[in-house]
């Protein structure tokens, strides 16, 4: 089976529809997908709603794909770097759902297991719970929390070898792996590719059972917030 394309275009070929759910990875501007996304903004796919920790920052990342109107909805943790976000989170054009850090991260993770649902006491009593399904374990009240299982993930990594196995660098992991699981199909970007064999079992974060296709590019590795101090 061939998992390495020749761009980010053609990798999500075929893939792309009006109103799908996507799963990004990334945690700020650190190991987003962001070639992929560029590819979404081209596509002009629209009515997404996409689950990733948070929605990039004005003009980059997921940011683009809020400038070009094609997101519907966010399934997010964190969305306060981001103007535009909040100018049509508060005029109505955008639909939020928040979840908790960690909830949001299991939820990827439980999809990607075949597990529908599960329990966590996270949320318990605040705005998070209205709606759902309450059950006491042990004198303690659990809020269930249902798995996402997404059309298509995207994510970034380091290094992929031909069949897909996966290594992320340091913190560029975060949010990669579980969003990678969740999707129907996976389509990661990564700075190098390697012949298989060649990585070693016991470094590899992510098995290229999750993995469908594959891209290799540049990235701009932009710092989010860059803070000096003063001589």
């Amino acid at each position: 089976m061939k998992k390495i394309y020749d761009s980010a275009e053609t990798a999500l070929e075929g893939l792309l529809e009006d109103g799908m759910l996507i799963a990004a990875g990334g945690f700020g501007l650190c190991g987003i997908p962001e070639l992929l996304i560029d590819a979404l903004v081209e596509s002009g796919v629209k009515d997404i709603t996409i689950a990733s920790n948070n929605c990039g920052v004005d003009g980059f990342g997921l940011g683009k794909l809020l400038d070009t109107k094609q997101i519907k909805k966010m399934m997010s943790s964190y969305v306060g770097e981001n103007a535009e976000f909040m100018r049509q989170y508060l005029s109505g054009e955008l639909e939020l759902e928040f979840n908790p850090q960690g909830t949001l991260a299991e939820r990827m993770r439980a999809g990607g297991c075949g597990i529908p649902g599960f329990y966590t006491k996270t949320g318990v009593g605040t705005v998070i719970a209205e709606g759902k399904d309450h059950k006491d374990f042990n004198g303690e009240t659990y809020i269930m929390e249902e798995g996402i299982f997404a059309d298509l993930s995207i994510v970034k990594a380091w290094k992929a070898d031909e069949t897909g196995n996966l290594i992320f660098r340091k913190t560029a992991r975060n949010f990669n792996p579980p969003a990678a699981m969740c999707g129907k199909v996976c389509v990661v970007e990564v700075e190098e590719i390697v012949p298989t064999g060649s990585l070693d079992p016991d470094h590899i974060h992510l098995p290229g059972i999750y993995v469908h296709r594959i891209i290799q590019g540049e990235h701009e590795k932009r710092i989010e917030q860059r803070t000096v101090r003063t001589a």
